[in-house]
Formats: structure tokens, C-alpha cells, sequence
């Protein structure tokens, strides 16, 4: 007889975004939400989605979703002894080393086997997630009742399609809408590996027959998955920070550089469809409102979600400048010659920097916003 966890009839849904090293900031939120819950209790999201980076920190979860606290704190100490080694080669061998065999890889004949080509070779990260992921937990979660379903999304650069990975209880069918679609899986390296791969950074995955990088491009409605897996309830933890410019305009006349424009292609790719998404699930709360509850029934593919999301309160490039000398010096010369220093206005070092003193740091943000609207979400996620 399985053991059936309390949460799961609630349907509340965990979705996670993506943005490289700031996803360190979820695992913050999280370990506020862990003080809610009193130890040794099931995760209170028994539908978890995620995309990027928040698609590792949402399998993570799903792997230990019978005790929340414990999958918490081990995401905590990974996150908070993380450094850049562990998630690409960051010596000048490994960093220019890749670069060269890429550019020598474009001579090659059509025939070749080709490998696929990146800025930085992010084969570290397959052995960090071989040694931290059990995903044979995942199926006993869900066999217990302790997880309803866990999805990870990939964009698929052959079709152009945001493809939902997901492994869920025997009841749950596949999706198939414009430009998005959900498939069962048995959720492994590969999907986390594609879904985390930010364009040109990291290479992209081959999964059967298509090649796939990070959930984030081509993800048009990022709450998708979560509604199609049944969420009633739907919490999102994003990384669209307050906008602050380190030079306000009219002290900065010169326009904007090329590394600048990429972090804002780079902001907009992981903060901006959700931002919109929400305000669509917002408008269609208030269109049913207004249609009466018994044709409103009657209505297939529509039904009421209730929606919270907590977002950083300081800007993650800011902080992320303050720890720019953390960065290995190779990584530093090739964002040097990318025009990105210790003073640049670009993003992107916010999301290279998988240094232990930056992620503790958003780790530490994460926290303290999530405390500061305890009240808020004790009450979404019906905590005692």
C-alpha cells in the first residue's frame, strides 16, 4: 500500500527559471520555505517545473521530495561550495583550448562526425550531476506519493519547439500545443544537460534525434508545463532583478557596447516570457470571473490558477561585479576580450559566475526576500 503524502492532493506547483548562476537565489527561497515546514515533511509542491538552471535545482528536489528539508540543505551546500570548476573547464588550456579545436572543427569535411561547437566546454557539469543526482528516487517519489510530477524543458533546435521532458504518475497524457509540446520520460543527465545549455556558452545535447539547448529560448508560456500537469497553484521563484544602471545615461553618452547588448538578449531570454505569461494567467482569472459558474464548467482548457512569484530585490549584476577577481583568469581574458571587465554594464558575468562567494551571496538575498513575505506564502502554499 503506498503511502500517500499530504500535499499532493493540493496541487501546488514550484516553477523555476533558468540564469546560470543566479539560480543560486532560488535555493535561497527555498531554504526560507524549509522553515515553514516542520522536518522530516514531504515537499510541498508535488508539481515541480523547471528550466536551465532551475530545471537542476527542481530535479534535485524531486529526488528528495519525501523530506523538503534535506533536499533543501543539500542543494544548499552544493551551491554554496560551488566554483567555477565544477560546471565548465576554466583553466587557459580548457577555456582556449575548446575555442581552437572549435574553429578547427569548422574545416571540417560535411561527412564528419561533428561535435557541437560553444564558447566554453561545460563537461564538468555532467560529472557534478553524475555524482549528486539519484534519479531513481524520482519514480519512488512519484510510486509513493510524495511527488505528482516533475518536468524539465529543453528548446529543440531542430523544430524550433519548447519541448517539455516530463515523468509523472501513469494518468498523465502528452500535450501537444503551437510551438510547445510535453513527452514522457525517464528524466536523466542528458535532458538537465540540454535544458542548462545558454546559447553559444555551453554546447548543445542530442537527445534520439533532435539537438536541444536551454529551456529558456523558444519557451513562449513557461507555465505551461505546470498547468498541463494539473497545478491549481502555481509558485515562481524568477531572476528579473530591479533594473539599475551602473552609470545613468546622461553621464554615459556612448552607446551601447556589444557584451552590454548580449546580457540584455541574455535578460530577456530568461525573465521577460515569464513577466508576460503571468499577466496572461492574471487576464484569464478575470475573463472567467465574468462568465457564470455554471457555463463556466462547461469551459474545456480554462479553469482558475492562482499564481505568486517572488523575484530578487537587488541587482544581480551589481553584486555579481563585486566578485568579478573570483572568476579564473583565463575566464576573465576571454570576457576581457569580449569587452567585459569589472565595470561593465553586461549581465553575462552574473551568469558565468559560479563562484561560492557569489552564490552565498544570492543565497543569502533569496532568504531574506522569501522572509520578509512569510506571511504571503504561508498563506498561498496553506502552511500551518
Amino acid at each position: 500500500m503506498t503511502k500517500k503524502h499530504n500535499y499532493v492532493a493540493s496541487k501546488n506547483a514550484l516553477v523555476l527559471t533558468g540564469g546560470g548562476a543566479r539560480a543560486a537565489y532560488q535555493v535561497g527561497v527555498l531554504s526560507a520555505i524549509a522553515k515553514f515546514i516542520p522536518r522530516n515533511h514531504g515537499i510541498p509542491f508535488p508539481i515541480l517545473c523547471g528550466t536551465s538552471a532551475g530545471a537542476i535545482n527542481t530535479t534535485a528536489l524531486g529526488c528528495y521530495a519525501s523530506c523538503f528539508n534535506l533536499g533543501v540543505k543539500k542543494l544548499e551546500w552544493i551551491w554554496k561550495n560551488l566554483d567555477t570548476e565544477k560546471i565548465y573547464c576554466n583553466t587557459a588550456r580548457g577555456v582556449f583550448g575548446h575555442i581552437s579545436r572549435g574553429m578547427l572543427a569548422s574545416f571540417q569535411a560535411d561527412y564528419a562526425n561533428k561535435s557541437p561547437r560553444s564558447l566554453l566546454n561545460n563537461a564538468p557539469l555532467r560529472n557534478l550531476l553524475n555524482s549528486v543526482m539519484n534519479y531513481k528516487r524520482i519514480d519512488n517519489n512519484i510510486l509513493h506519493g510524495y511527488l505528482s510530477s516533475i518536468s524539465v524543458t529543453a528548446s529543440s533546435y531542430s523544430t524550433g519547439d519548447s519541448i517539455s521532458f516530463y515523468q509523472a504518475q501513469d494518468n498523465t497524457s502528452p500535450w501537444e500545443r503551437a510551438k510547445r509540446s510535453g513527452v514522457a520520460a525517464q528524466l536523466n543527465n542528458e535532458h538537465l544537460m540540454a535544458s542548462s545549455a545558454i546559447p553559444l556558452v555551453f554546447p548543445s545535447v542530442k537527445i534520439k534525434n533532435q539537438h536541444f539547448g536551454d529551456g529558456s529560448v523558444h519557451q513562449l508560456s513557461p507555465l505551461s508545463p505546470a498547468i498541463h500537469l494539473g497545478a491549481e497553484r502555481i509558485f515562481v521563484i524568477g531572476v528579473d532583478q530591479p533594473k539599475i544602471p551602473l552609470h545613468a545615461s546622461e553621464n554615459n553618452p556612448h552607446p551601447p557596447t556589444a557584451a552590454t547588448i548580449a546580457g540584455h538578449l541574455l535578460d530577456s531570454i530568461f525573465a521577460d516570457t515569464m513577466s508576460s505569461d503571468l499577466e496572461r494567467l492574471r487576464r484569464i482569472n478575470e475573463t472567467l470571473k465574468l462568465i457564470p459558474q455554471s457555463k463556466r464548467d462547461k469551459i474545456e482548457g480554462l479553469k482558475h490558477i492562482d499564481s505568486f512569484i517572488i523575484n530578487p530585490s537587488h541587482d544581480f549584476n551589481a553584486i555579481a561585479l563585486n566578485y568579478y577577481y573570483d572568476l579564473p583568469l583565463a575566464v576573465r581574458v576571454l570576457l576581457r576580450s569580449a569587452g567585459i571587465s569589472n565595470d561593465s554594464e553586461s549581465s553575462i558575468i552574473s551568469y558565468l559566475l559560479f563562484e561560492k562567494n557569489f552564490c552565498a551571496e544570492l543565497i543569502k538575498l533569496g532568504f531574506e526576500d522569501a522572509m520578509e513575505q512569510e506571511t504571503q506564502i504561508k498563506q498561498f502554499l496553506n502552511l500551518p
